[in-house]
């Protein structure tokens, strides 16, 4: 008989392939959220548009993925997550290529939304597979793939966008950064049914329609003033949209308690937050980002308006980012093996310190100097952020039952979007702070290293609060009982404390 520990776990794989075609899935979809930066002029030229409903188009996709996030993950656990899979990436295959075809500005911010809330269908379910999937060891690189995926995601958004407007295909300018996903879609959608192995989550739970919607609201009462506000000089209804999200979220917390006391379907399960690794790792993601978000768009902007620069050439200098997080992934694992979580504490650091690096050598070139200086900083920031894309996520997820798998990974990438809204709203305040309304060429190098100082405190916070991380089950183990155990002894740090929460929530039910 099928033991509880691994009822809704698909056997073990003879292949990468199902991580490979769940991540290609996942990899346009966080693309998404970074290579339209590069197109934003294009488009408003184009379709003869003003600031504010450019600005929608990024908007649009940012608030409805985030507001979506956690309803998407729940539907994996009930429906299961590679069905989630396919409706998400199928729905957003077709908004990609209406954005592609878009006649009008209104046509594509309505599209772009229709696309963020597909996303949110999609991206839940990537961790969800691996979680489900794979175990052991392999479960291990499945983590490194997906944080290297993530990472190099965020990297190379404005240098793939920058390509492809550069390149001009067909004369279609901005709408490549669109129409390319609709072969890559229908790809990885023929491809899905016959590799990914069909999940039975087994809840037979019923989705939490009233928590869906006060989920819906909470969070976007929290971030349209985050993602809008600024831009709009935080009008009235910016404050009076987070006033009321505090009640909202109080309603939906309340609600979700009443749930799972009367032993009911919640949206998200209480008991996934009675885990210190998970709530500890989600509190980490969130502030993570908060710095990365905020980072990449104001060096956007430093390069771009105070510099001059193409998007192409801006985006190439995030090459030297790419090239550090790309060698350190590979060494994440290794350096997990000696170290455990202090891995993290380690990239986190050295994050701060390219950061740093950065916002020093700004503060010397100013916008005539060269900028080539300022890539051994990002190249050191790259290489951090190798060490942390992997094993932050693996740390969270690790002592996750994988029945909730496609829950909490929602909850993860929530904090994940909702860390870079925040991020670039706070720090935001002190860069167009210090560029004044009518900004001169020589605010930038100012308003950049300032804004630097707040966004290195982040990586440092994410330093501290990976010590409250729960050791790896591994490492107890070796510290408990020594070397020599047996080979089922030696669980890996994922796998065991799966073990430890199946049985918590077998009590608990």
């Amino acid at each position: 008989m099928t033991s509880p520990q691994t009822a809704g776990r698909a056997a073990e794989p003879t292949s990468w392939a199902p991580l490979a075609v769940v991540l290609i899935g996942g990899f346009i979809a966080f693309l998404d959220f970074f290579i339209t930066n590069v197109a934003i002029p294009s488009i408003q030229s184009d379709l003869d548009a003003g600031a504010p409903e450019t600005q929608l188009v990024m908007v649009g996709y940012g608030a409805a993925l985030c507001v979506g996030l956690i309803t998407g993950g729940r539907m994996g656990d009930i429906f299961g997550p590679r069905r989630m899979f396919v409706i998400g990436l199928a729905f957003f295959t077709a908004a990609s290529a209406a954005c592609g075809f878009a006649p009008s500005i209104w046509f594509l911010i309505v599209a772009r939304v229709i696309q963020g809330l597909s996303s949110a269908m999609l991206t839940p379910q990537v961790l969800a597979v691996v979680s489900h999937v794979y175990t052991g060891e392999a479960r291990g690189r499945a983590f490194s793939a997906y944080g290297l995926m993530l990472g190099l995601s965020g990297l190379c958004g404005q240098l793939i966008g920058g390509m492809l407007i550069a390149l001009d295909v067909a004369g279609l300018d901005w709408r490549t950064v669109f129409l390319i996903n609709i072969p890559i879609g229908l790809v990885i959608l023929a491809l899905t049914p016959r590799i990914v192995p069909h999940i039975r989550t087994g809840t037979g739970a019923k989705l939490d329609l009233p928590g869906a919607a006060l989920a819906i609201v909470s969070f976007a009462a929290v971030m349209l003033p985050l993602l809008e506000g600024r831009e709009q000089g935080w009008p009235l209804w910016a404050w009076l949209s987070l006033i009321a999200a505090v009640p909202l979220f109080v309603l939906f917390i309340t609600h979700q308690r009443r749930l799972a006391a009367r032993d009911a379907a919640p949206l998200i399960d209480p008991g996934l937050f009675r885990e210190r690794g998970f709530t500890v790792g989600v509190s980490a993601y969130f502030v993570y980002f908060m710095s990365m978000g905020s980072f990449f768009l104001l060096f956007a902007i430093y390069m771009q308006e105070g510099r001059g620069w193409d998007p192409l050439p801006s985006g190439l200098l995030f090459t030297t980012m790419s090239a550090g997080f790309f060698g350190s992934s590979f060494l994440a694992r290794k350096l997990a093996a000696r170290i455990g979580n202090q891995v993290i504490a380690l990239g986190a650091g050295l994050v701060a310190v390219g950061y740093g690096m950065v916002g020093l050598i700004v503060a010397h070139i100013g916008t005539a100097g060269t900028a080539g200086w300022v890539a051994p900083g990002l190249l050191v920031a790259g290489f951090g952020m190798g060490l942390v894309a992997a094993p932050l996520p693996a740390a969270a997820l690790a002592g996750i039952d994988p029945k909730h798998a496609s829950s909490a990974s929602g909850v993860l990438s929530t904090a994940m979007e909702g860390g870079a809204a925040l991020g670039v709203s706070l720090v935001g305040v002190v860069f167009f702070g210090a560029l004044g309304d009518s900004p001169a060429l020589d605010n930038y190098p100012k308003a950049f290293y300032l804004s630097i100082a707040v966004i290195v405190a982040f990586p440092v916070i994410v330093t501290l609060l990976v010590q409250a991380l729960p050791k790896p089950a591994s490492a107890v183990a070796g510290e408990g009982q020594g070397q020599g155990q047996g080979q089922g002894e030696e669980a890996s740090a994922v796998e065991q404390p799966v073990r430890k929460t199946d049985r918590q929530y077998a009590s608990e039910r």
